[in-house]
């Protein structure tokens, strides 16, 4: 099924601190995932009643910014997989700086952090050429730990936070949809598609 992933393997997208490249970083998300559909346990369908938590979207307890992209999918799986009961999370130094520790033995969840930047002598060689320098992609890893892995933070970050947000209507993408003619209801316990 994934034998043999050319653009995951055939490039080094930056190694993160453990020395390790960005592509395995790409292949443990993708094995991860897979995993996860295997298991049957995938967050973005229902039930995901199975949480202790309300699915809200993940935060870092922090900064209070919310994760995005394939971030919340890691989170609501560990978010599941492991029971917790809140949607915060924090790395092993936020969690000192507000004055907590991380539990002995807790194992932390891996997220990413995708960027881009110019390397020097891309900016040197593109001021030469007069060329536009090109930027070079990356992720870096980060470990963070659900507040629940923590002892002697601040009371309020253990809170379970906020639910989704309430369906937003945006009009072009709700004429775009009745357009369709499909019969599009939102709502109930149950998941159709």
């Amino acid at each position: 099924m994934r034998a043999n992933n050319k653009r995951c393997g055939s490039r080094q997208a930056g190694a993160d601190s453990g020395g390790r490249t960005g592509a395995s970083l790409y292949q443990e998300i993708t094995d991860r995932i897979i995993a996860e559909l295997e298991r049957g346990t995938v967050p973005w369908v229902k039930p995901w009643g199975r949480a202790r938590t309300g699915l809200g979207l993940p935060r870092n307890a922090a900064t209070q910014r919310r994760y995005s992209g394939i971030n919340i999918l890691i989170l609501w799986g560990a978010v599941i997989e492991r029971g917790f009961p809140s949607q915060n999370w924090l790395t092993f130094r936020q969690a000192l700086s507000l004055g907590g520790n991380v539990r002995k033995g807790e194992h932390g969840t891996t997220i990413v952090h995708a960027d881009r930047f110019v390397p020097k002598n891309e900016k040197q060689r593109a001021d030469t050429d007069g060329d536009e320098p090109q930027a070079v992609p990356f992720l870096k890893r980060f470990t963070v730990f659900n507040v629940a892995q923590c002892d002697n933070l601040p009371e309020h970050l253990y809170d379970a936070g906020e639910p989704l947000p309430e369906r937003e209507m945006v009009p072009h993408a709700e004429a775009l949809i009745h357009a369709t003619g499909a019969d599009f209801r939102i709502g109930g316990e149950r998941a159709f598609y």
